[in-house]
Formats: structure tokens, C-alpha cells, sequence
């Protein structure tokens, strides 16, 4: 590992001297390429040079430890620097796990409810107003892209961006199935129903994602975009429908009132779901021999269970079990996604 730091160390150190090279800084994408990269490896390289601090101060302490006058006080710093080491160690086992790709992207969520008619579709829309809770707690921006309302308020499916720092990297563990157990205000006997509603976190493709889209290969359809109840928005057809026909992938744009905004979100949305299909692929790989598979990303994967009698929510994958269902629902996501950040870190660094 100290060999990989010590390489690791000496790339960060010639990448701050490009970064002052008056060429680089002229070429902005290579600028912003090492940037970025100078980024990724700050914090670790920080930690390393710490490391090596500290190991030679416990070198230091044990060469004073037989000295009569000074070895006491050389004892309590070398158990104190030696402790330290411990800890930094860790964090630089934490530093070298190979990171996801994709984790500095922003995501594309999709929600859609499951089984339970109406109720799982207003368990839908609660899930969607936890994932905006939670983006505008750290600054993050929410954009809906398109949605179908039910009449009481639910929704039948509902796509959206969420633009910020690191966003996929701590949302990708969200997707798969969320299941509600509680009474439905429908429910005259007092029984609880199970519902169900189905959460897809993709990352978003951007300008450095190499998707290109011919013409030729789409079918673009527009039509009367419409709300719940069959009302319509507006009385123009600016809605969009873009078919990708070699893979028959289709996405629908509608919230805006243009037909070219629609249009444009909606390529967005293709060049994502497109980029979905690659990083799956390359996910199931990953997880073929990984016993947590806490980030496979299956839509189907029974993943959470929220229960309103209890007040309690659980993650499947990693057998946590909270009761605060309230607070987390409002947004307060804090521990669940740090819990399965971490077990995500630790999975990764056994096989290491």
C-alpha cells in the first residue's frame, strides 16, 4: 500500500505543477480534467503525508523511551502517535478503494408505484417529496422532468434531476423496491396494507459521456401534454416522445410549455437511460463476487421496508432498523445513506 501512496503522491504533486502551466491553464477541459483530478486525491494525499509525520515522530519517541528524564513523557506521546497511525490507517485503506466512476455525477431518479393502486401511488409521491427534502437540506437542485399524477395526489410515475455535488454517490444505493406498510385512510376494518413503490437512481450523462445519437436512429413524437384527470396543460402538442429504435428504449418530456425544452430534456433523458444500460452491466460484474451487493441497482430488489405502525424503517441489505419513519420521510436521510456508504466501503475493502 505505501508504494501505491508513494506513486499516488508524486502524480498529485506533478499535476500542481500543471495546473500553474499557462498552456494547461489555456486549454480549459484539460484544466478542469486536472482539477478534478487534483481533487480526488487531495484529501488522501493530506492523509499520507500525515502518516509519514507520525511515523516519525513514534520513531522519535522510541528512541527517548530509555532516556531516564524524558522516557515518560515520551511513552505517553509514543501511545498516543501509535493510536494515531491506527486511525489514519484506516482512513488510508478507505482512500485507496477504487472509486465508482460516477461518483461525482448528478442523478436521474425515477419513482413509480407498485403494487397497491392508489396507495402505493401516494407512497410514491412521499418518497419523491423525501428525495427533495433531502437534496435541499445540502444544496442540491431538483429538476422534475416529466410525471403522472394520480386525482388524490399520488403519482402513477415521476422522473427528476438532482444537480450537486457528489449526488450519485450518495443516492445509488436507493434504487430498488420500497415497500409501506400502514392503514390507508380507504381502510374501514383498521387493517394494515402493504404497498409498494419501485426507485431507480441513474447518473446522469454528461458532455464527457461518449453517447452520440444519429437522427437516424430516433423516432421523435410530439402530442398534448396532459394532467391528472385527463385535463389539459396546454392546447399545442409540446410534449415529447423520443424512441430510440435499435434498443427500444422511450422517454416522454412534458413539463415544459415549449416543445424545444421538452425536446431537450428529453434527449437528456435518452442519453441517460442509455448510460444506465452501460453502468449496469458493469455493475453486475462488480457484484458477481460480492456477498453485500449493497449497489447492484436492481429495480426489483426488495430493498426497504417502511412501517407506519411501528414508526419504524428497515434496510434490508444491511439489517438496519430505525425508528424515526417520521424524520426520515421529511428528508433527514442522514444516517440510512451514511450506513450504506459504509458498508459499501467496508464490503469493498475485504476484498482488497
Amino acid at each position: 500500500m505505501l508504494d501505491k501512496l508513494e506513486a499516488i503522491e508524486a502524480n498529485f504533486v506533478d499535476i500542481e505543477r500543471k495546473l500553474s502551466d499557462p498552456e494547461i491553464i489555456s486549454n480549459q477541459k484539460r484544466y478542469q480534467e486536472l482539477l478534478k483530478k487534483h481533487h480526488q486525491l487531495k484529501d488522501g494525499v493530506d492523509l499520507y503525508c500525515r502518516y509519514k509525520t507520525v511515523i516519525s515522530g513514534i520513531e522519535e519517541a522510541e528512541d527517548l523511551l530509555k532516556d531516564p528524564e524524558l522516557g515518560e513523557m515520551a511513552k505517553e506521546e509514543w501511545e498516543c502517535l501509535k493510536k494515531e497511525r491506527l486511525e489514519i490507517q484506516k482512513d488510508l485503506q478507505i482512500f485507496m478503494i477504487p472509486s465508482d466512476p460516477d461518483d461525482h455525477r448528478n442523478a436521474l431518479v425515477e419513482i413509480r408505484s407498485g403494487t397497491g393502486g392508489d396507495e402505493a401511488a401516494l407512497f410514491a409521491y412521499e418518497l419523491y417529496r423525501m428525495y427533495v427534502r433531502y437534496s435541499e437540506s445540502l444544496g442540491w437542485k431538483v429538476e422534475t422532468m416529466s410525471q403522472n399524477m394520480t386525482e388524490l395526489g399520488g403519482v402513477k410515475e415521476i422522473s427528476f434531476t438532482i444537480t450537486g455535488n457528489g449526488v450519485y454517490s450518495r443516492l445509488k444505493f436507493e434504487s430498488g423496491t420500497h415497500r409501506v406498510q400502514r392503514v390507508p385512510n380507504t381502510e374501514t376494518q383498521g387493517r394494515v396494507h402493504t404497498s409498494a413503490a419501485t426507485v431507480a437512481i441513474m447518473p446522469e450523462a454528461d458532455d464527457d459521456v461518449d453517447i452520440s445519437l444519429d437522427p437516424k436512429d430516433i423516432r421523435v413524437d410530439t402530442y398534448r401534454a396532459s394532467g391528472s384527470g385527463g385535463q389539459h396543460v396546454n392546447k399545442t402538442d409540446s410534449a415529447v416522445r423520443i424512441t430510440h429504435l435499435e434498443s427500444g428504449l422511450a422517454v416522454a418530456c412534458q413539463d415544459e410549455r415549449s416543445q424545444f425544452q421538452n425536446k431537450e430534456k428529453a434527449m437528456r433523458l435518452l442519453k441517460t437511460r442509455l448510460y444506465e444500460k452501460m453502468v449496469a452491466d458493469r455493475m453486475i460484474s462488480q457484484a458477481a463476487n460480492r456477498k453485500l451487493q449493497v449497489g447492484t441497482g436492481d429495480r426489483s430488489q426488495k430493498i426497504r421496508t417502511y412501517n407506519f405502525p411501528q414508526g419504524r424503517v428497515t434496510d434490508h441489505r444491511i439489517n438496519l432498523t430505525l425508528y424515526n419513519l417520521g424524520d426520515i420521510l421529511t428528508g433527514k436521510m442522514q444516517e440510512v445513506v451514511d450506513a450504506l456508504i459504509g458498508a459499501d466501503r467496508l464490503d469493498k475493502m475485504k476484498e482488497q
